[in-house]
């Protein structure tokens, strides 16, 4: 059984220290996405999660690595091997899932772009532990037990840290964050559907730093 290197542990270990909030992007105009991305870098954020759940994701993904080279730009959403085939032709440094499944499990461990797995249960935490895998993405963290249920892991598992994703909000990413298995917190409040469509891009710099500020 192929075991995941310690390149790619040190790689998601770069990506979850550089930033503690990663935004959930969700690019709807492929105009947008340089702008938004900037607007988030300039309020302080290096870490810039571009989903898949546009038909923009890859192509955005594309922009945002030249226009933003001093910012880890990945992949979020990713649901098969053959977008994650994709996200690394795009040239995501990182990929982020959802959930797992033994496919995408196993093709990140030799993937050029490193795998986040999400996981919402111990059982599937399980499933990427076998492989070496030690940081995953917690989702969907509120529904699946939040603050507790990360205490609870820790139990069993010490060495594995966690980016909760999902219904967190900025009142609430602290609370997280004080967790010793968290490295980071992923959240679309950083990113307002009505804000981005207003491309008030001020303003998503405002709640970046504002909400890093909070973290303080």
């Amino acid at each position: 059984m192929t075991q995941l290197s310690d390149f790619h542990r040190e790689r998601i270990q770069s990506v979850l220290q550089a930033s503690p909030l990663v935004p959930v992007i969700s690019v709807n105009e492929l105009d947008d996405a340089v702008p938004l991305c900037q607007a988030l870098v300039d309020g302080g954020i290096r870490v810039l999660e571009i989903t898949l759940r546009t038909r923009h994701g890859l192509k955005a993904i594309e922009k945002v690595r030249q226009a933003l080279p001093d910012a880890w730009v990945g992949a979020g959403t990713v649901t098969s091997v053959a977008q994650y085939r994709q996200a690394e032709s795009a040239g995501a440094q990182f990929v982020i899932t959802p959930g797992v499944t033994e496919s995408i499990l196993e093709f990140g461990v030799t993937s050029e772009s490193p795998l986040l797995p999400g996981v919402a249960t111990v059982s599937e935490l399980m499933m990427g532990y076998v492989l070496g895998y030690r940081q995953f993405k917690f989702f969907p963290a509120e529904v699946a037990g939040g603050v507790p249920a990360l205490n609870a892991f820790r139990g069993p598992f010490p060495d594995v840290t966690f980016c909760p994703t999902g219904g967190i909000r900025r009142d609430t990413a602290a609370n997280y964050l004080r967790l010793a298995n968290v490295q980071a917190v992923g959240g679309s409040w950083l990113t307002p559907e009505d804000v981005v469509a207003s491309r008030d891009w001020g303003r998503i710099t405002d709640i970046a730093r504002g909400s890093l500020g909070d973290l303080k």
